[in-house]
C-alpha cells in the first residue's frame, strides 16, 4: 500500500472528511475492492474491479457541497465542516472544484461580517449557490460587494434561503429568495439543475455507469423503463434518447420539474416511491414490451414495500440498481435473488476519490 507523507496542496490537516487522502489511487481502490468483497460476499465472483476516476479528475471534482459557516469580527466569515464541536475551515479544499473554491474565497474576502446576521450554511450545486440564513427575513443588499464577481467564477444563480431552524434539515419549502442571477442552470452535459436537486459527484463516471446499465437494460421503443429515485433525470434522458417509454418517480419538487425538462416525453411523478406505487402499477399495466427497471435509491436502499412490489408483483425482466451503500444493496439483492432474479454483474465506480465511499451498479435479470 502506498501512503503519502504529505497531503494534497490545500488540504486542511484538521479535516478528516477524506479518509483516503494519504493513499494513492491504487491503494484506495484496493481498500474499496476489499470492502465490497466483504459486503457483497455472496456475489464476490461477479464484482468487477473498481472503475477509477480519470487521473486528472481525482482532485477538483466536487461541485456539489454544503459547508457550515461561522463568523467573527476579527476573522470574518469562515466556511468548513464541524468536527465534534470544532469548526474546521476548508477554504482551499483540493477536492472542491475551482468554482467552489473561488466562491468560498470571494465570500470570505468580500461578504461583510454582520454580528446580527445568522448566516449558517453555504450550499453549492453546480452553477447555483445558496446562503442559508437562520432568520425569517434579510436584505439581499448585504451581497452588493459579492454579486459583481459571481459570473466570472461560473456562478449563475445566488439564493438567500431564510430557514430559522436549519440544521439536520438544511432546506425548508418556503423562505426562498433569488438574490441574483438565474434560477436554473445547465451543466456541461446539457442537464438543467437548480439550487437543491441531487446530482452525482463525478459526471464522467456516472455517464459510464449509465452506459453499463443501458447495455444490460437494452432500452428502446419496445422496452419501457421504470426509473425510481430518478433525480433531475440524467438516467431518464438516457432511456428516452433510446426511445423507451419511461416513468420516473422522485421526491424533490425541484428535481421533478427538472427531470421533465431534461427528459422530454417521460412521465415524472412527485413523491416517495412507496406513495406512488398505485400510479406505478397503473403505468406498468398500460405499457407493452419487455419491461425493465432502473433504481438509484438513497443510502437506506429501497423502501420495503417498493422492493416487494418489484420482486413479487411487477417483476421487471431486467433491473439496474445503482447504490451508494453496499450494505443495503446486499440486503436488497438477497430479496431479489430469492424472488427469482440472477445477479449477473456488479460494477463499482470511484465517484468519490480520496474518500472511502464507492458507488456500485448491480445488474440482475429474471431467471427463466
Amino acid at each position: 500500500m502506498s501512503v503519502h507523507e504529505t497531503l494534497p496542496p490545500g488540504c486542511e490537516p484538521a479535516c478528516h472528511a477524506c479518509r483516503h487522502r494519504r493513499l494513492d489511487a491504487a491503494a484506495s481502490a484496493a481498500q474499496k475492492q476489499g470492502y465490497l468483497a466483504r459486503a457483497l460476499a455472496p456475489w464476490v465472483d461477479r464484482v468487477a474491479p473498481v472503475v477509477p476516476a480519470p487521473a486528472a479528475a481525482r482532485l477538483g471534482y466536487r461541485d456539489r457541497v454544503t459547508l457550515t459557516v461561522r463568523g467573527s469580527a476579527g476573522e470574518g466569515w469562515r466556511f468548513g465542516l464541524m468536527r465534534r464541536d470544532e469548526h474546521v475551515p476548508i477554504h482551499g479544499c483540493p477536492v472542491h472544484t475551482r468554482r467552489v473554491r473561488g466562491l468560498v474565497a470571494l465570500l470570505a474576502g468580500r461578504l461583510p461580517y454582520l454580528p446580527d446576521w445568522p448566516l449558517a450554511y453555504l450550499h453549492v450545486s453546480g452553477a447555483q449557490a445558496v446562503l442559508v440564513v437562520k432568520a425569517r427575513t434579510t436584505s439581499p443588499e448585504v451581497l452588493g460587494e459579492v454579486t459583481p464577481a459571481l459570473a466570472a467564477l461560473g456562478i449563475e444563480g445566488l439564493w438567500l434561503h431564510h430557514h430559522p431552524s436549519a440544521g439536520r434539515k438544511l432546506f425548508a419549502r418556503s423562505g426562498w429568495e433569488l438574490a441574483w442571477g438565474a434560477p436554473r442552470s445547465r451543466d456541461a452535459g446539457g442537464l438543467w439543475h437548480g439550487p437543491t436537486a441531487f446530482m452525482q459527484a463525478m459526471p464522467s463516471l456516472h455517464g459510464r455507469s449509465l452506459a453499463e446499465a443501458a447495455g444490460h437494460l437494452e432500452p428502446g421503443p419496445a422496452t419501457p423503463v421504470l426509473d425510481l429515485c430518478c433525480g433531475i433525470g440524467a438516467s431518464l434522458r438516457a432511456w428516452r434518447t433510446a426511445g423507451s417509454p419511461a416513468l420516473g418517480v422522485e421526491l424533490s419538487g425541484e428535481a421533478v420539474e427538472l427531470a421533465a425538462r431534461n427528459a422530454p416525453g417521460a412521465t415524472v411523478l412527485r413523491g416517495t416511491c412507496v406513495d406512488r406505487l398505485p400510479q406505478v402499477r397503473d403505468w406498468w399495466r398500460s405499457v407493452d414490451g419487455v419491461r425493465v427497471a432502473y433504481v438509484n435509491p438513497p443510502r437506506s436502499g429501497l423502501e420495503a414495500p417498493v422492493l416487494a412490489a418489484l420482486a413479487d408483483e411487477l417483476r421487471p425482466r431486467r433491473i439496474g440498481y445503482l447504490s451508494c451503500s453496499a450494505g443495503t444493496l446486499a440486503r436488497d439483492l438477497a430479496v431479489l435473488e430469492s424472488a427469482g432474479y440472477d445477479v449477473e454483474r456488479i460494477v463499482p465506480y470511484d465517484f468519490f476519490p480520496f474518500t472511502h465511499h464507492v458507488e456500485t451498479l448491480a445488474l440482475a435479470s429474471l431467471r427463466t
